[in-house]
């Protein structure tokens, strides 16, 4: 069995960077995972790459010879990696091992966790492989400055959710940056009342009971909260890791260490 995180969001909310440091920090700890690139449009890395969308296909490619634009372009590349998963993932796939642990850094469109069905069936593909994957959605923590953009940023995680149909973790990204983060505590764990409350404060009264359906929604189902993650402190990541660990049910079948008391401990 393998593990996995599928790490997505919006562009720009800091998940090459969530890899990189990631990927020091088990570094650090004697841990081995391998990151592999799912942006087409990628440059450059601060991290080992271990597979590589690009050896199949560039997105540069693909505008210059077909003329598409930016966004039309990834959906393509996108579109040509899950025509080539039984061939080019399933021969990647082959190196590694079954308790491998893959981190898949992925693109920031929106469309592709939201409604387009190609990295749903990327997902088929691993659990077909049998790995544990975990969804990482990260949201970058400077946009949360008002409960309008919160909703958003909410209703983007719930859709990549329904979509995807994994385990899920949502991370607050680039806490580092935030100054006053008793502002963001509110939403970590949002109460219904006081997002209503802030909603409707906001926006007109005519979106009185919209807002009272979105604040329900995040509260009776308890299906959207934030983990915060500051990237300059190993306790930050080494939190969040454990979490997503958990999801994946990483690490459960090892042996459990018992200590060994000496006689004169229970004197």
């Amino acid at each position: 069995m393998g593990y996995a995180q599928l790490v997505i969001g919006p562009a720009g909310s800091g998940k090459s960077t969530y890899c990189s440091s990631l990927y020091r920090h088990c570094e650090t700890i004697r841990r081995t995972v391998h990151i592999v690139n799912l942006d087409p449009a990628a440059e450059s890395f601060d991290y080992p790459v271990a597979m590589d969308i690009r050896e199949l296909i560039c997105l540069d490619d693909v505008m210059e010879e077909l003329g598409l634009g930016p966004n039309g372009g990834l959906i393509y590349c996108m579109e040509h990696l899950e025509e080539n998963l039984d061939d080019w993932l399933a021969d990647e796939l082959e190196n590694y091992l079954d308790d491998d642990y893959l981190v898949f850094d992925c693109p920031g469109q929106i469309e592709l966790f939201s409604h387009v069905p190609v990295l749903r069936n990327f997902v088929d593909h691993l659990k077909r492989k049998s790995f544990n994957v975990c969804a990482v959605y990260m949201l970058d923590s400077q946009f949360m400055t008002d409960v309008t953009k919160y909703i958003s940023g909410c209703m983007a995680s719930l859709s990549a959710m329904i979509q995807l149909e994994l385990p899920h973790i949502n991370i607050l990204s680039k806490m580092d940056l935030v100054r006053n983060k008793r502002h963001l505590e509110d939403f970590l764990n949002p109460e219904a009342q006081l997002l209503l409350s802030n909603l409707n404060q906001h926006m007109a009264p005519q979106f009185a009971k919209l807002n009272k359906a979105l604040a329900e929604l995040v509260d009776e189902f308890s299906m959207v909260s934030f983990l915060p993650l500051d990237l300059r402190k190993e306790t930050s990541i080494q939190y969040v890791l454990s979490h997503i660990d958990s999801c994946i049910q990483y690490g459960e079948d090892a042996d459990v260490k018992v200590k060994d008391f000496d006689p004169e401990d229970d004197e």
